[in-house]
């Protein structure tokens, strides 16, 4: 405040005016004055800054400027080029007084180090974290100081404190009930090569058959902030729910991705082999990363690609398999998009009674679905592939079906032209 009083050559008497007075302005000056949010805005118009400027000496466009530099470093680290990293970090470092964004700078700053192989200022980096996370363990946790220590440690050749860190970071990770996560598998994997360089295989091998369970890992993160909250640890809480926050975002991406191929993969099936085999490709490839009804889709699409190539008993024992899987009593579109896809593929083999039997078992269930568009498109496949059977009255009711579940019901002349059809 006084640089830009100064600057805009004002007195102190000037700034005050008639609202406050000049040793007020002196006090606050002096640093023994803190304003109040309306003298702070106050002051801001007379000084011609916004209040953001007068309370953190920097403006909210720059501070958003220095926010935006301090991403686009991570994302250098995470690219490889941990020297632009190293550059950016100081820079956000030197502009910067948010003690958050500080945080996070001088964070990537000791991981660009690492990665330059800078082992020992990293060191020096790692620890001052440390220490100020042990300070203010209700905001911040040591975990990632530590784990990143126990590794730069092992680097270096100092095992002793290699396997103290990480014993030390293992113990509380496990404590907290995690069996899974990057965390934990850095740890294990640091402690065993510990164990192995000081020679001290009975630990090594003990660590080896407890080793992490891949689970759930999102769920695993989440119910250990849940015990780390319980405890009082405020920082591991948030720590390892940002944890799950990351992992649950990561899956989501790969999910949404995976649905993509099962949408590109059912326009493809209606192409030629070398469509069908390249449909195939993708949901082979979506399959992992779904669960669920979308699972089930999946194959049941896949199943419809197998056929299209010909391959027809993988397809009915794809469909099977997917069938078995399912409670019968749970009866909803996803089963009947797997019965009608087991019909079409008895239909390609020749076997009109087989498929028969299953179109007209899947008749009547569909019946008791709600009408909407979906139970519309499997009425309009059922008449398409009853139809392809030879059996047309049931195709002309598996139509009408259709018809109505959009809300449409034929006249008198429709349904006579339905018979006649």
């Amino acid at each position: 405040m006084r640089d830009l009083r100064l600057t805009r050559r004002m007195s102190q008497a000037q700034l005050a005016g008639h609202d406050l007075s000049d040793s007020y302005i002196s006090l606050i000056e002096s640093g023994k004055r803190t304003p109040t949010p309306a003298v702070l805005k106050l002051l801001a118009e007379r000084l011609g800054c916004t209040p953001e400027y007068l309370s953190e000496g920097i403006e909210p466009e720059q501070r958003a400027h220095v926010e935006v530099r301090a991403r686009h470093c991570e994302l250098a680290l995470l690219g490889g080029d941990a020297l632009g990293a190293l550059e950016g970090f100081d820079e956000v470092i030197a502009a910067d007084d948010n003690p958050e964004l500080t945080l996070r700078a001088r964070w990537g700053r000791a991981a660009a180090l690492e990665r330059l192989g800078r082992t020992g200022e990293a060191i020096a980096e790692f620890e001052e974290l440390r220490e100020l996370a042990e300070r203010d363990a209700g905001r911040t946790s040591w975990l990632p100081s530590v784990i990143a220590l126990t590794r730069c440690y092992h680097a270096v050749g100092d095992l002793g404190q290699a396997v103290a860190l990480g014993e030390r970071a293992l113990e509380r990770l496990t404590g907290l009930g995690l069996t899974s996560g990057s965390d934990l598998a850095e740890v294990a994997r640091v402690l065993l090569l510990a164990y192995l360089d000081r020679g001290d295989t009975v630990r090594a091998q003990a660590l080896t058959r407890h080793m992490p369970d891949e689970t759930d890992i999102t769920v695993d993160h989440r119910r250990a902030s849940e015990r780390a909250l319980a405890e009082g640890a405020l920082g591991d809480a948030i720590y390892l729910a940002d944890q799950a926050l990351v992992t649950a975002s990561a899956r989501s991406r790969s999910a949404a991705q995976a649905r993509l191929r099962v949408a590109g993969a059912r326009a493809l099936i209606h192409g030629d082999e070398t469509d069908n085999r390249r449909a195939l490709d993708l949901l082979m490839s979506a399959a992992p990363e779904l669960s669920g009804d979308e699972a089930t889709a999946c194959v049941i699409e896949s199943a419809r690609a197998l056929i299209r190539l010909g391959r027809l008993d993988e397809a009915v024992s794809t469909v099977r398999h997917t069938l078995d899987g399912m409670p019968r009593q749970d009866f909803g579109p996803i089963m009947a998009q797997a019965q009608l896809v087991l019909a079409q593929a008895h239909l390609a083999q020749s076997g009109r009674e087989a498929a028969l039997t299953i179109l007209r078992a899947t008749a009547v269930r569909l019946e008791r679905l709600p009408a909407s568009r979906l139970t519309a498109s499997l009425s309009r496949e059922l008449g398409d592939l009853f139809d392809a059977a030879g059996d047309g009255a049931s195709a002309t009711a598996a139509y009408r079906r259709a018809l109505e579940s959009v809300g449409l019901r034929p006249t008198r002349q429709d349904a006579q032209a339905f018979a006649d059809h």
